[in-house]
Order: structure tokens, then sequence, then C-alpha cells
């Protein structure tokens, strides 16, 4: 029979209680798709923000970027798995894991070999360091990664405001955000307006090529058509955030978007691999 001690310990990100209803980081979100993917059998230690680096250094992981000054950038998804005693600390990192060590659990090869001709150059410097993982043989899901955070992040202000925030933390966690954007006050985050409409504008056309995969295989909902692949759980990860984060109608209006391919996705994923644990 198993015992607790036997299942992977999963370290997410806690938000507004009910965690389990408002959390929406997206690299955690890339990994809880893919444990659920793989049918293993995990648990989740929730971490509030401001302790994530205390977490990292108390696992002996060290931050896997850092900020444009040469600063540590302490984040999460880990995972920690006593029946191997591995310890990983990167969400790409741990979907490359989960083939590995379970190539047979769950829905199958988590990165089946497929081309993902995706990418994305943003128009100014993007202030939060993107995960930027290689490994042989996943060079397509690698650089699908670096390009699809590349995309939603530049458009992360149209979200910001809508942070579910544990307000226990809240204040610090603020503080902490408005020095890396080398900025001073909340308010300063928030886009209205026409500059508003004109970053949804742009987030759309951002997203109309990856919309393109999506449309290859008819009837979809994943890049791979009726398959899911850890792909999916990229973007995925992206569209829980959005979906949080986001004004209601805003939201819908992404859902809507080139053909509702996000919106399909997202149900989907949310139905087959969405569950906590």
């Amino acid at each position: 029979m198993e015992s607790d001690f036997d299942r992977i310990t999963f370290y997410d990100i806690s938000m507004r209680p009910p965690t389990e209803v408002h959390c929406c980081s997206p690299n955690p979100w890339k990994t809880r798709y893919a444990l659920n993917f793989k049918h293993v059998s995990y648990s989740t230690s929730w971490v509030p923000l401001p302790n994530i680096s205390k977490v990292r250094r108390g696992l002996d992981l060290p931050a896997t970027r850092k900020f444009a000054d040469g600063s540590d950038f302490y984040t999460l998804p880990i995972i920690s798995d006593p029946s191997t005693n591995a310890v990983v600390g990167d969400s790409f990192d741990i979907a490359i894991y989960l083939q590995k060590t379970y190539p047979n659990s769950g829905a199958g090869n988590l990165l089946p070999p497929q081309i993902l001709d995706f990418t994305y150059s943003p128009n100014q410097a993007i202030a939060v360091p993107l995960s930027d993982r290689t490994a042989v043989g996943f060079e397509e899901y690698a650089r699908f990664n670096i390009n699809v955070d590349a995309a939603f992040t530049a458009h992360t202000l149209l979200m910001v405001h809508g942070l579910p925030f544990d307000p226990a933390t809240a204040d610090q966690t603020k503080a902490e955000f408005l020095q890396r954007a080398g900025m001073s006050n909340w308010a300063e985050l928030e886009v209205r307006g026409a500059a508003r409409e004109q970053l949804l504008s742009s987030f759309r056309d951002a997203l109309a090529e990856l919309a393109r995969l999506y449309k290859r295989e008819p009837g979809g909902p994943f890049v791979l058509g009726a398959q899911p692949s850890y792909a999916d759980c990229i973007v995925g990860g992206w569209l829980r955030m959005a979906s949080v984060c986001l004004p209601a109608d805003e939201w819908e209006q992404l859902r809507g978007w080139h053909g509702g391919v996000f919106g399909r996705l997202h149900d989907v994923l949310q139905s087959e691999f969405g569950q906590m644990n």
C-alpha cells in the first residue's frame, strides 16, 4: 500500500485562499498538467511567494534564471521524487524527467517527436527572465517553450492587476514586483483605455501563428490532434493564468480568438489533466 512517503512532492505557488481555485502560475501549471498526464502519485506543497527562495535553498537548488542585473530569480515549480531521490527545479526539466523516469505511465509519451514551428520576437526587453533550458532530443520543445513564454510574458501587463495575491503577503509581493520592474507605485503597472486595447490587439496578433499549429490536425484540440503532449501543457499553463487573471470579458475574447482554439484547449486540459492532488 502506498504511503505519503512514496509520493512525489510538487511545490506550487500559493495564491489567495482557496488556493486550489486561484492558483495560476504558468510554469507550475505546466508541471501539474504533466504530472496528471503521467498519472504519477503526488501531493502539492503550497509555497507563499515570499518563501520561494528559502524553499529552493532548503532543497539545495540554485536559481535557474537571473535578472538582467545578474541577481538570482528564484521561482517554482520543483518536484522531489522519493523513488529516485531526485529533486528537479525547472518545469521543462521536470517534463523530461517524468518522461524518462516513467516512460510507460499515464497517457503515453509526454514528449513525442513533432515540429513546433512557432517563433515570437518581443518588441521590447522582457523584465522577467525566461526559462532557457535545452536537452538533446527535445530541442523542438525547448525552442517552443521559450517562444510561447515570450509571447505571453510580453503581454502580462494585461493580467498583473488580476493576480490573486494572498492578502497575508500581498504588500510584500507587490513591493518585490515593483522592484523588479523598476517602479515605485503599483498603479504604474495598470494598463487602461486605448493603451489596453492596443496591447490586447498585440496579444491577439502574437497568438495567431501559435493558433495555426492547432489547426494543422483537423478536430484538435491538441497540436497533434487527439494526442496531447507537453507542447499543450506549455500553452495550457499560460492559458490557466489568463483564465484567472484577465477580466472576464477579455478572457472570453481570448477564448474565441483564431477560431476558438485556445478556449477548446483550456477546457480539455482542465477537464482531463487539471485535477488537484
